[in-house]
């Protein structure tokens, strides 16, 4: 069944999807991680492809920019495609100080400033969190390809231009590792609908140091995002 924004068939969907934000990451994947890939939605150029690792089907796809935008892939990928895993893939912007840049932030729980789940879950502090066990399967791919990794809180803002660069002090007083846009709407549909979410993100800035990756840095870095996480779906029962 397509819906409005997905014009796959039932049954073009793996039962696991990385989401990056940008569909034309989705397709790089696609095309030199997978084997057998295949288009399977393209609507607004949301890119979603199903292909294989390692004789696993596995699909990614787009998720789009902030809350909004991965809230409703994921709603649709859930409930219409049957969709029981998915895992964020993208970058984040350190807040603390003993995380370093092309470092991995695995998030545990994700803080918002979006009332996104307090319309899901009224007059109520949700606490959003990953699934165990894809958080674990990271963390044991983590180990074994020796990634710089952190696991812990991050916070998901509905401002990318933010005025109020204070704000960074509070976060590390209160543990938060970095920020970025899309994880607290993810793990809220993933609870809602009975799904199993993560988002895994390396660090490209560093928000209080001002530090930033150049191009081929964030490229590398997309790379060994994506064999640490394929190396982690792959142990998916």
């Amino acid at each position: 069944m397509m819906t409005p924004h997905i014009n796959a068939p039932q049954g073009a969907f793996a039962k696991t999807v990385l989401m990056p934000g940008d569909p034309l990451r989705a397709k790089y994947i696609a095309e030199n991680f997978l084997d057998n890939p295949k288009l399977v939605t393209d609507v607004r150029n949301m890119l979603g492809y199903t292909g294989e690792y390692q004789g696993k089907a596995i699909s990614v796809m787009g998720s789009g920019m902030g809350i909004p935008s991965i809230s409703i892939y994921a709603k649709e990928l859930i409930t219409e495609y049957n969709v029981e895993n998915i895992i964020r893939i993208g970058s984040c912007g350190a807040v603390s100080n003993k995380i370093k840049l092309m470092d991995v932030v695995m998030a545990m729980g994700a803080s918002t400033d979006s009332a996104v789940n307090r319309s899901r879950f009224p007059n109520t502090d949700f606490a959003m969190i990953a699934d165990f066990n894809l958080l674990r399967l990271a963390v044991e791919a983590a180990e074994n390809q020796q990634v710089n990794y952190h696991v812990g809180n991050l916070y998901s803002s509905d401002l990318f231009y933010s005025a109020d660069e204070g704000r960074y002090d509070l976060m590390e007083k209160y543990g938060i590792l970095g920020v970025e846009m899309e994880a607290a709407g993810l793990y809220g549909v993933a609870a809602e609908y009975g799904a199993n979410a993560l988002a895994m993100m390396t660090v490209t800035d560093h928000l209080r140091q001002g530090l930033h990756l150049s191009a081929e840095e964030r490229q590398q870095t997309l790379n060994d995002m994506i064999k640490l996480t394929l190396e982690a779906i792959s142990q998916i029962n």
